[in-house]
Parts: structure tokens; sequence; C-alpha cells
């Protein structure tokens, strides 16, 4: 026995735990960014700009929070972390480049591809995340 000896899964669940967390400061961060950013547009408004927060608010401290507080054993692996955090953070980027072009009055095509790739990201997350949940059921 090693005095280095932890409980990998009280670890793995505080990770988690802390990974909700700063979705949670990143939550605020943005809807501050947004606040502040409409504050100086002279009264134009962009709704991709106003609820650019949820994304990870919704998407990132909610599920974490709850995982971390589940009593399941099955906790996501850094794999699927990743690339879930990855689509969060490329839909909350594109929300926020859609909203400073509408305040601006322009548009860009390329803006599509931040939704398709967050989403794709978001659901190879789950996908992996699922795998995992199945390869643990099954032992």
């Amino acid at each position: 026995m090693y005095t280095l000896d932890i409980d990998k899964k009280n670890g793995r669940q505080r990770n988690i735990a802390k990974t909700g967390l700063i979705c949670l400061i990143l939550s605020i961060f943005t809807a501050l960014f947004g606040a502040v950013y409409e504050y100086y547009s002279h009264e134009v408004y962009s709704y991709y700009m106003l609820y650019a927060f949820l994304i990870p608010l919704v998407g990132g401290a909610l599920p974490y929070f709850l995982i971390a507080l589940s009593r399941k054993n099955i906790l996501p692996e850094k794999s699927a972390i990743y690339l879930y955090n990855s689509g969060l953070a490329t839909l909350t980027v594109g929300s926020l480049l859609k909203g400073i072009l509408d305040i601006y009055g322009t548009s860009n095509t390329l803006l599509a591809y931040y939704i398709y790739i967050g989403l794709i990201l978001v659901f190879l997350g789950l996908v992996f995340y699922g795998v995992q949940i199945i390869r643990a059921n099954e032992k």
C-alpha cells in the first residue's frame, strides 16, 4: 500500500465538480461580456449575444454538477469531457460572434460552421460517454 494512494472515484468527482464550477464562472463572464458589449452598442441588441451565457450554464455547469452529485460510479472519461467542452466552447464563441455581427449590422455565411462543428463535438462527447456507460454496465 502506497502512502500516496487516493480514492480515484472521489478525486474524479471533485474534478467533475470543478469543471462544473469553471463552466459556471465562464457563464457569468459571458453574461458580463454580453452586457458590457450591448451597453456600448447604442441600443442595438442581439438575442445571440443576450443568451450566449446559457450555453455554458445549461450545457456545462448543470450537467457536470448533476454528474458530480450522482451516486453512480460511472464518471465521464477525459476524451468525452474534452470533446463535450470543445463543443460548448465552439457554440458559445459562435453565438458571441453572431451577436457581434448582428449588432454591427452585417452577416457572415461562415458562422453556420460554428453551429455545425459545435453540435458535432457535443454529440461525439455524449456518444463517448454513452459507450463508456454501456461498457461499464456490461462488466
